[in-house]
């Protein structure tokens, strides 16, 4: 997906998940999804309100059957993150030094770093449900090249609870549950705030826990990434 395409979505729905859906149907759902999950330009992209909006919109037949949307999004979930871990590995460590831009700031990469150094492997996929971190959580993955296998696993349990757990709720509240439908906005805040429990619930619970030894610390990165820890 190109800056191009990106921009035509934001000027034809205004990032409003119901007018981005029927501006551009499944294909561009399965797109956003795709940029969000590891393209760094897409870190701005509503995946989380898309996804159930797309599950209730299914149920109302103004989108394809759920199953198809449940394999699309879960596929181009996937393929987002491998193409961010990918892209990762290319640039190295010299995306920590890459400047400020319109669509690029430090910060978004030092919040994905800093839910490694909390987490470990586990931030692949808690990552999926907190908006920007999801985007670059791959990226430092692949920069600080982090074991593949781990890194495939984990990409496909978060691939399937975020995109395939939030358009199935959104499916099932739209089809049993009236209010959502005429309160579309509060439910998807609602699904978001819910999402984000098991995460607080998380940084509660590790920073509570006592602070590891530089020593632990970089045994736990060995863990993660293998023996070859980047020190950049």
């Amino acid at each position: 997906m190109s800056l191009h395409v990106i921009s035509t979505v934001i000027a034809a729905g205004g990032l409003d998940p119901e007018s981005l859906l029927k501006s551009f149907g499944a294909l561009g759902l399965f797109l956003i999804i795709f940029a969000e999950s590891g393209l760094f330009f897409g870190f701005f992209l509503p995946g989380d309100s898309l996804l159930f909006t797309a599950g209730l919109l299914s149920s109302q037949d103004k989108m394809p059957a759920l199953p198809i949307l449940l394999v699309g999004c879960f596929i181009a979930a996937v393929a987002g993150d491998q193409v961010g871990y990918v892209f990762g590995r290319k640039v190295g460590p010299a995306l920590f030094s890459r400047p400020d831009s319109r669509v690029f700031k430090q910060e978004y990469v030092e919040k994905a770093q800093g839910f490694f150094d909390r987490h470990g492997s586990k931030t692949i996929v808690m990552a999926r449900f907190v908006p920007v971190v999801r985007t670059f959580a791959p990226i430092v993955a692949g920069v600080g090249r982090m074991k593949y296998r781990t890194f495939v696993t984990y990409n496909i349990l978060g691939g399937f609870l975020w995109a395939v757990g939030i358009t199935t709720l959104g499916y099932v509240l739209g089809d049993r549950v009236p209010w959502v439908e005429d309160n579309l906005e509060l439910a998807i805040l609602g699904i978001i705030g819910l999402s984000l429990i098991p995460i607080v619930i998380e940084v509660i619970r590790a920073r509570r826990e006592p602070k590891p030894t530089p020593e632990e610390l970089l045994e736990h990165e060995k863990e993660i990434f293998g023996p070859e820890v980047p020190t950049d």
